[in-house]
């Protein structure tokens, strides 16, 4: 059953991804940003990237698409070999999946760049970013969060 819903998330992640995207391309013109932002958090914008976060390694569509098979296979495996079983990291790790995966249809499909939207002004130049990107750090957030504060095996307590 929690396959089953890994491959829901993965796949809600994917298609809301794609529909933001579409969305982005569809009514917002390239390179611009919203005035008014939305909720006083953040703008719409349109931007599109080569490379990750504040562009780092631009233009390295294979480098990203290497690493994304590189991690898909090694998580085949470690599911293949039971070593990953437990809900809540199996769910993290769908979410990152499913943004990676998002992110990977760009990359494939429209020349090697990402379509982002969402511009958070703060108190430094934060990059734009999209759904995926969420997916993406959220799973990484919250695995991390789960596996330092909640995930105790046995053999790791103390004996009375």
């Amino acid at each position: 059953m929690i396959y089953a819903i890994m491959a829901a998330v993965i796949a809600a992640a994917v298609g809301l991804d794609q529909w933001t995207k579409w969305l982005t391309l569809r009514h917002i013109p390239e390179n611009s940003v919203g005035e008014e932002p939305i909720l006083g958090l953040f703008r719409l914008a349109h931007h599109r990237n080569t490379g990750a976060a504040w562009s780092m390694l631009e233009g390295k569509t294979w480098f990203f698409l290497g690493v994304l098979g590189v991690f898909l296979l090694v998580i085949g495996y470690m599911l293949w070999k039971k070593w990953l079983k437990k809900p809540t990291e199996l769910l993290c790790i769908a979410s990152i999946i499913g943004g990676a995966l998002g992110n990977a249809i760009d990359r494939l499909f429209r020349g090697g760049e990402v379509v982002d939207m969402i511009k958070f002004h703060f108190w430094m130049s934060f990059p734009t970013f999209n759904v995926a990107d969420i997916f993406i750090t959220c799973g990484c957030a919250c695995l991390m969060v789960y596996i330092l504060f909640f995930d105790k095996e046995e053999s790791n307590r103390p004996k009375n």
